[in-house]
């Protein structure tokens, strides 16, 4: 029985032995294979330890290869319109003079009925206000657009560009009632901006704002970029404090206290707008900005280079307002248009055939409902403009077609 048991033992002692060394020889050969896959062997193609090697490399370029497909991605067009136009971007800080009228008895006092029967009491002194915008470059000579608002009353301009140099800035003219103005710094190697064609926005199309919101805060004058669509366009607005905003570019990319005067950009790096106004709730963006289109300024800086202004026209019309009585006794049955009360002598629109009695329906094909709307359409035209007015007279509408001149060329 012991014998047994002692063989048997002995069995299962080498039976585990062999056990062993067969894992023991399965590992090592194992190890050798793997050594041989990924030590270099001679040069060869097919399937030997080279062949791995290559394959390894493949998987390597495969992923460089998406590496750089992604970073190529990143550098999509917003971001190199930004590159484009962002060093042309200026911030704008402005020393403006405030007319301050103040008297006795508080708020009483600001009512215009106290102000009429006691001028006596009323004080006025000048008040010294600190305001900050945006513009940008818009040639290598150093013309710069902006919105009128951020200049308006200034005695002091300064301009930051997106590099940290700081130049002293002169106002060369501007046009209030389109909220345009134009200066001028002096300096070498400027960037500029390239200026687009707002005739040619897509609705739907990329906008991509760019500016120094809060500036005076931030105190940093690279500027920031926000991105947005073109919403709408030709958006017409009435006279706001002086100011006609016609023809406007809505776009929903945000745009806060700060970005005034700076460029709305297409996908191309183009400059297609002014930033001017926002409508808003809070005092932030809530997506509804709006854009002076840049062929409007393009045209006011064009005469004020040239001409040193914006040359007044003159056009020789007097209208007043179409009351359903006037309509009624010309036999017009509407009161939609405008009445031509008067007619300067050999004024542009007399000699073109316009007459006292016309009613002005339309202006180079917008309708024409009030006085506003025709005071409004001819504000941004210049001399030299060719105006086409729908007009109805006697039962029938007929274009006339005249050109703006200069006031100096009555007679």
């Amino acid at each position: 029985m012991n014998d047994k048991h002692t063989d048997r033992s002995r069995y299962n002692f080498f039976l585990g032995r062999g056990a062993g060394f067969l894992v023991v020889t399965a590992g090592a050969l194992l190890a050798g294979l793997l050594l041989l896959r990924i030590l270099p062997g001679p040069p060869s193609v097919g399937s030997g330890p080279s062949g791995t090697i290559l394959a390894g490399v493949a998987g390597g370029s495969t992923a460089v290869a998406a590496d750089e497909e992604i970073a190529t991605s990143r550098r999509n067009a917003i971001v190199r319109s930004a590159e484009r136009v962002g060093p042309a971007v200026v911030s704008i800080s402005v020393i403006q003079v405030r007319v301050v009228r103040t008297g006795p008895f508080g708020s009483l006092f600001r009512d215009p009925m106290f102000q009429y029967f006691f001028p006596e009491l009323q004080q006025e002194y000048h008040q010294q206000i600190q305001n900050m915008g945006s513009g940008f470059l818009a040639d290598d000579q150093g013309h710069i657009l902006t919105n009128e608002h951020v200049v308006e009353n200034a005695s002091e301009i300064v301009v930051n560009l997106a590099d940290g140099r700081q130049f002293d800035a002169r106002l060369l003219g501007s046009d209030p009632a389109l909220d345009l103005a134009l200066l001028k710094i002096d300096g070498q190697e400027l960037p500029s901006a390239p200026l687009g064609d707002s005739n040619d926005l897509i609705i739907g199309e990329w906008a991509i704002a760019i500016g120094n919101p809060y500036g005076y805060i931030m105190e940093d004058s690279r500027p920031s970029v926000t991105v947005g669509v073109i919403s709408a366009i030709g958006r017409n607005f009435d006279p706001r404090r002086g100011r006609i905003y016609r023809n406007m570019v809505q776009t929903d990319a945000a745009i806060n206290p700060g970005n005034s005067g700076g460029p709305l950009v297409n996908s191309i790096g183009q400059v297609i707008g002014i930033n001017t106004f926002i409508f808003t709730e809070t005092g932030g963006s809530l997506g509804v900005g709006f854009a002076i289109p840049i062929d409007t300024a393009k045209r006011m800086m064009e005469e004020i280079i040239t001409y040193g202004e914006v040359r007044p026209f003159w056009t020789g019309i007097h209208i007043q307002a179409l009351t359903p009585a006037i309509a009624q006794s010309l036999g017009y049955d509407s009161t939609d248009g405008v009445l031509i009360s008067q007619l300067d002598q050999a004024s542009p629109a007399r000699r073109a055939g316009l007459q006292v009695g016309d009613i002005v329906v339309a202006f180079n094909d917008q309708p024409v409902g009030d006085e506003n709307d025709l005071i409004a359409e001819f504000y941004g035209a210049h001399v030299g403009d060719r105006i086409t007015l729908k007009v109805w007279r006697q039962g029938q509408i007929k274009p006339v077609v005249f050109t703006l001149t200069e006031p100096q060329q009555r007679g």
